[in-house]
């Protein structure tokens, strides 16, 4: 399956939590770097995310989306 980097990034870093939820704000200061999430920057995790689980197939529905949260990968 072909990746991009930061979708990638994304993937190994929820692997790494080990089902924990992560927020938009972890994941972004993560994946992108940034100290500070604005509403514009959140839409980029959520964007991600959904690209993310389309490239996953099936698989996909391990990434939760924890409402008011963050994201969460189970793992068995």
């Amino acid at each position: 399956m072909a990746l991009t980097a930061k979708e990638y990034s994304l993937l190994t870093t929820l692997l790494e939590a080990k089902g924990r939820v992560l927020s938009r704000e972890q994941l972004l200061e993560r994946v992108w770097g940034f100290d500070r999430a604005t509403e514009i920057e959140t839409r980029t995790v959520d964007l991600h995310v959904s690209q993310l689980r389309r490239k996953l197939g099936a698989e996909g529905q391990r990434l939760l989306t924890i409402k008011g949260t963050g994201y969460r990968l189970e793992t068995d």
